[in-house]
């Protein structure tokens, strides 16, 4: 027997643990758990476990030792009421080893603390490697954005949001209208520190903005198409038109496709941080270039024109612009439309120049001569107005303008 190899080991193994505080009850027991595989967790230990058994005080996890761990009821009440109900029996979940045996005897284990030093650690490779991490807004205080990391709070200050959303926030002060509308969105970040003991965990969307933006625009276009309608807000103005950030790349919004209306500047009509929504024109992938329209979002003002102006109805109208060919004239209700009273249609008489017949800013009764939805224009004649070639239409216009005007007052009347 002095000679068996296994008395051998156990007398081996009783020797090594001598004196170190950590013998093992019997040797012959070491030997059965080295042999069957399991082993002793220890304090601080994270292990994957399967659920034994659950109750509505306890949860019994087996993590390959001689014995079962448990997830005790005052931890339990730390996990949410979602993730609880998730929970089922055999289903593996990384626990946290509290005390390796209480003085019950048990393994007392913590689901909590298992996420948590988890996404610690995750949090510290992430420190290490400098990767970009792609995470939410979930919250906001006065200082900045608070974005989760797993299960941790990570803050991101002020001073490392991005660019595109400090444009956002220009001139507002109020936390909740400067950072309020962000909860929800994309965010992505790097860690810039983790203090454990201090439970401090600090982001910087500045640091990742290079590598996140590349990564969100070839994303963007590479499923973004014509037609395709976005949200984005307006990043930068120039004589050319408006650039738009519609989450992850920069589209341009030509001053043409700005509005209906005539804008001689983007600023007339926008400005920046504010919110729009846009239609994708083209997307020219090769140049990763977007062209944008605003205006195509809203009602073509001619789609109405065109069936509210017929040819001879009289309007009355401002006169808004002279040129060498005519005149410009804003009709009465319509910002967005102007028309043009042709330097031959002014006068009975020929004039050289329309300055000679009518003064911007003068009103003046006009006929309209025709409407042209395709090419956008309306004809008006000044000289037309009083021809006696419409009196009739006049007359029937005017009998009904009366009769509107009749049923208006007995419906107020009413």
């Amino acid at each position: 027997m002095a000679d068996s190899p296994l008395l051998e080991k156990m007398y081996s193994m009783t020797e090594q643990n001598k004196g170190k505080g950590n013998e093992p009850e019997h040797p012959m027991q070491s030997l059965l758990d080295a042999d069957s595989g399991l082993s002793m967790p220890g304090r601080g230990e994270i292990r994957d476990g399967v659920i034994a058994r659950i109750t509505p005080s306890e949860i019994l996890v087996d993590v390959g030792a001689k014995s079962e761990g448990v997830i005790t009821g005052r931890e339990l009440d730390a996990v949410d009421e979602a993730s609880r109900k998730a929970l089922t029996v055999g289903q593996t979940i990384p626990v946290y080893v509290v005390d390796p045996e209480d003085r019950n005897g048990n393994i007392v284990l913590s689901l909590v603390r298992a996420k948590e030093e988890r996404d610690w650690q995750l949090a510290e490779d992430l420190l290490k490697s400098q990767e970009v991490y792609n995470g939410q807004v979930a919250g906001y205080n006065k200082g900045g954005l608070i974005v989760k990391v797993g299960n941790l709070r990570g803050f991101i200050p002020a001073s490392q949001v991005s660019q595109q959303r400090r444009r956002r926030t220009e001139g507002i002060e109020a936390p909740e209208q400067k950072w309020g509308k962000m909860i929800g969105e994309s965010a992505m970040v790097k860690v810039i520190e983790v203090d454990r003991s201090r439970n401090r965990l600090i982001l910087s969307e500045r640091a990742a903005s290079k590598e996140s933006r590349e990564a969100q625009k070839e994303k963007l276009l590479a499923e973004i198409k014509p037609g395709d309608v976005r949200k984005g807000h307006v990043i930068s103005l120039a004589d050319f038109g408006a650039f738009i950030d519609i989450g992850g790349a920069d589209g341009l919004v030509h001053l043409s496709e700005i509005s209906w209306k005539r804008v001689q500047h983007p600023s007339e009509v926008l400005k920046v941080g504010q919110e729009v929504e846009v239609e994708v024109l083209n997307v020219d992938r090769e140049r990763k270039r977007i062209g944008l329209s605003i205006k195509r979002r809203e009602q073509d003002p001619w789609t109405v024109l065109k069936d509210r102006y017929k040819a001879g109805q009289l309007v009355q109208g401002t006169i808004t612009k002279l040129t060498k060919f005519g005149a410009f004239a804003k009709i009465d209700g319509e910002d967005d439309v102007e028309g043009l009273i042709h330097v031959s249609e002014l006068a009975d008489t020929r004039i050289d120049h329309p300055k000679s017949a009518v003064s911007e800013g003068q009103r003046v009764t006009l006929r309209v001569l025709k409407v042209d939805p395709d090419k956008r224009r309306i004809g008006l004649s000044l000289k037309r107005a009083a021809s006696a070639e419409y009196a009739d239409a006049d007359w029937e216009q005017l009998a009904s303008n009366l009769d509107e005007v009749a049923m208006s007052n007995d419906e107020t009347e009413g």
